[in-house]
């Protein structure tokens, strides 16, 4: 691998949610095995690395994001020499891996946490949580306070319903299965960097931080006032959000990155407003954060034009280039996002190379280069457990991978035919196949690779550069326009009537220009100017 310290300023990576991506040993979960042997794939798309969604020892009632151990490899997924293995083709085939990390909440099975349920209130092993006294209610104890969980219900869980003796409750902002970490005590913080240096010390190239703004609790844990409901997640809680000590977090941990050679990467899923997520990425913090006012956004120019403003202003404040997405493992998929039928398809297409043509980092969730769509699993067969717990379901962007055409339940995800996948595939999944795009000129996944490798070409040429700002504006209330430096925009037509184009040298677009030389409807172009 090429050492280059800044690699991650304008790089795209390729989000893998290793449970959909490939099933090697033929159980109907995906797998490193599976993973290993599509690593020529996602090299062939010409993106920069992987992100791997948790893959470490689980329960699994979150799907990886309650761990019960942060250096190890689930025995589902495979072994820690697999591991290793991947990570060697990985950078063998100039492929950075970014793993997540999840320091907010771990399983209600970890180690430390057992230790804590058996050593009773009062010890110091309970303080490594948020393990709390209740309120005397009208007819038993009530939650310390009125924190909600962003999946439904009270944040708050009795250590033992049936204990006489032991009232105590503990804090769950996830599921009850994944208690809350007391990051105000100095062993938790500890704990975790040895946690960096496990994985740095094997290779990876970085770490997406889970829940990176939410691990401090405002001090005595005081109730909300106001508003207190899961609509927007954490954000509606300001009580566990944006806590100003969680920032002594990311300066450590970036001196901890910063002592390897290459440097490591860290990337925080900071689900703020642009102007507050900015802050985690200020020189001594964090290299980037997802722009989630972005990804958040539906098919509307203006609204494009005003986030892509602010994200820029947070850039000119801070210094670091907006991390753009459009989709990942918890929204729904564009496709579905942007509008019905043939619609949201051109739009989810235009959207993908409008993404990749703007200026800073971007992360492609697998299956996005293929054009998914949401698919309405049924009631029977969700996993997620949002929904038993509030009704709401991410189990539709997670479906397996549709690989090849071959009759069957799991189109070529699966090693071994016949085996069902842990989510059900839709009966038309193999027209959407990796196979069936492979054959098509004209489909995404080549427009694609098209579009990475002109991207690396107009970097290497200085056309474009992740020092670009990005100038927005909006057109006749359908163009949007996102200028780069003098050279170099991208135009989207967000309205019904087709638009003309800025002067310049159209190099790429999501779809053919009318024969009047104007940018149709729901589409993109990259235009160069001399």
């Amino acid at each position: 691998m090429e050492q280059d310290d800044r690699w991650w300023r304008d790089a795209v990576i390729y989000q893998v949610y290793p449970r959909s991506f490939a099933d090697g040993d033929g159980d109907g979960v995906g797998d490193l095995a599976g993973l290993l042997s599509r690593l020529p794939y996602i090299a062939s798309l010409g993106v920069d690395g992987i992100w791997m969604t948790p893959f470490q020892p689980s329960p699994q009632v979150d799907q990886g994001y309650d761990v019960s151990d942060y250096c190890g490899v689930d025995p589902l997924f495979g072994t820690m020499a697999q591991f290793d293995d991947l990570l060697e083709a990985a950078h063998a085939l100039n492929l950075r891996v970014i793993l997540d990390v999840v320091p907010n909440h771990c399983s209600s099975e970890h180690p430390l946490f057992r230790s804590a349920v058996d050593a009773g209130p009062g010890s110091p092993q309970r303080t490594m949580f948020h393990i709390e006294d209740g309120h005397e209610g009208e007819l038993e104890d009530e939650p310390p306070n009125n924190w909600q969980s962003v999946f439904g219900g009270s944040a708050w869980s009795r250590i033992d319903p049936g204990s006489a003796t032991d009232r105590q409750w503990y804090l769950h902002l996830f599921s009850p299965d994944q208690p809350d970490w007391n990051w105000r005590n100095p062993a938790v913080g500890d704990y975790f960097e040895d946690v960096l240096r496990f994985w740095f010390d094997r290779g990876v190239d970085g770490l997406r931080i889970d829940v990176a703004h939410a691990l401090f609790k405002a001090e005595g844990l005081p109730d909300v006032v106001g508003t207190n409901d899961v609509v927007d997640g954490l954000r509606s809680n300001p009580q566990v959000s944006d806590q100003e000590e969680v920032h002594g977090v990311y300066r450590r941990w970036r001196r901890v990155a910063d002592s390897y050679s290459p440097a490591r990467v860290l990337v925080g899923e900071v689900n703020l407003d642009p102007e507050r997520a900015a802050r985690y990425t200020r020189a001594d913090e964090m290299h980037q954060a997802f722009a989630f006012a972005f990804a958040r956004l539906g098919w509307d120019a203006t609204a494009w034009a005003a986030t892509g403003t602010d994200l820029d202003a947070a850039r000119r404040a801070h210094g670091a280039p907006p991390t753009w997405a459009l989709e990942n493992h918890d929204l729904v998929r564009t496709v579905t996002r942007f509008g019905s039928g043939e619609c949201g398809v051109l739009r989810a297409r235009a959207g993908l190379l409008a993404l990749l043509g703007l200026p800073g980092g971007a992360y492609i969730y697998q299956g996005q280069e293929l054009n998914l769509p949401e698919v309405d699993v049924p009631v029977e067969a969700r996993m997620d457990p949002m929904w038993t717990r509030s009704g709401v379901s991410r189990d539709g962007a997670r479906v397996p991978l549709p690989w090849t055409t071959a009759p069957g339940c799991s189109f070529g995800f699966s090693a071994t035919d016949g085996v069902a996948p842990w989510l059900p595939t839709p009966p038309d999944w193999g027209s959407r196949s990796v196979e069936t795009q492979e054959r098509d000129e004209d489909s995404i996944l080549q427009l694609v690779r098209t579009a990475l490798t002109l991207r690396r070409h107009l970097t290497k040429d200085g056309v474009i550069s992740s020092d670009d700002g990005g100038d927005w504006s909006v057109h006749d209330g359908a163009l949007l326009l996102c200028e780069r430096g003098r050279q170099f925009l991208v135009a989207v037509a967000m309205g019904d009537t087709p638009v003309p184009l800025p002067h310049g040298h159209v190099v790429l677009a999501s779809s053919p220009l009318t024969v009047e030389g104007l940018l149709p409807p729901d589409a993109t172009a990259w235009v160069l100017r001399s």
